[in-house]
């Protein structure tokens, strides 16, 4: 199974952030949901941060929420998530992170719930709902399952709690790019370069940015920036919401919009002509 490590050491030899688009397992329904992802994959993603479908995602903005919605009335299951990450695996071996909330988990038995998860294919698990203060609660658990750790930092986090965070982070650090809940954003907050340099500062796991991420101008800027991966979800969300009639439409505007994004995510600002404008549009 292909992990983080060995993904962001190839992306480091590019030079340029990895590209993880965010679904929810099962949105609308579990063969559309597959073909979407495959559709990712094969537009260039390289990892994926799937969500598991749970009524009360309090991290989560509207979009989300009806995605989960959709899925759960589809019925989408625990059970059935395992089904659909091995068939995602045998598709293409990319690392897969699960954000997620605890009582899914506590629900389905801890120790089981990451050793399940792992043998179908998934690298880590990140619990929206579980604070760096109760890491305990998964930390011991994923890693007896073989799983990667990954935490949340956000914009109001000290400097000594990312400190702590990264130091229980095996994986990645999802840095979150704005106060509140996910959610397409015109603009990403002023404040997100500067996070970003302060937990490059602080440690070499990578940092991966998500939350607000809408469009491929944010992305460039945040890989300018040295984040080391851009995390995708609600506007793709909103894509799969627009063509519920037509998942074909829905299949080609994913496609076309990763594509866009994949293009610009080099850690290097673009070259200017001689006029002054960027030689890559």
């Amino acid at each position: 199974m292909k992990s983080y490590q060995q993904t962001f050491a190839e992306l480091k030899k590019q030079d340029r952030a990895a590209l993880i688009p965010f679904f929810v397992i099962g949105d609308p329904d579990f063969d559309t949901s597959l073909t979407l992802l495959k559709t990712a994959i094969d537009a260039g993603a390289d990892v994926l941060e799937l969500g598991i479908p749970f009524s009360d995602p309090i991290a989560d903005g509207p979009t989300i929420q009806k995605a989960d919605i959709r899925a759960m009335r589809s019925g989408m299951s625990l059970a059935r998530a395992l089904e659909f990450i091995r068939q995602i695996k045998g598709h293409k071996d990319i690392p897969i992170g699960l954000l997620m909330y605890y009582n899914l988990i506590q629900q389905y038995g801890r120790e089981r719930f990451f050793q399940d998860f792992h043998e179908a294919g998934v690298n880590s698990v990140l619990v929206a709902d579980l604070s760096i203060d109760d890491a305990e609660e998964v930390t011991g658990p994923a890693r007896a399952a073989g799983l990667d750790t990954v935490f949340m930092v956000t914009p109001n986090t000290a400097p000594e709690r990312m400190q702590r965070i990264a130091s229980q982070t095996t994986g990645f650090i999802y840095t979150v790019s704005l106060l509140g809940v996910t959610g397409s954003r015109q603009a990403l907050s002023g404040t997100v370069e500067g996070l970003i340099r302060q937990l490059k500062g602080l440690t070499s796991i990578p940092v991966c940015v998500g939350f607000g991420v809408s469009q491929p101008e944010h992305a460039r800027s945040l890989a300018q920036a040295g984040a080391d991966g851009v995390i995708i979800g609600s506007r793709l969300v909103t894509m799969i919401e627009s063509h519920l009639n037509a998942p074909s439409a829905a299949r080609e505007e994913i496609a076309l919009f990763l594509r866009q994004v994949k293009a610009v995510l080099s850690h290097r600002p673009p070259k200017r002509c001689p006029s002054g404008e960027s030689a890559t549009q």
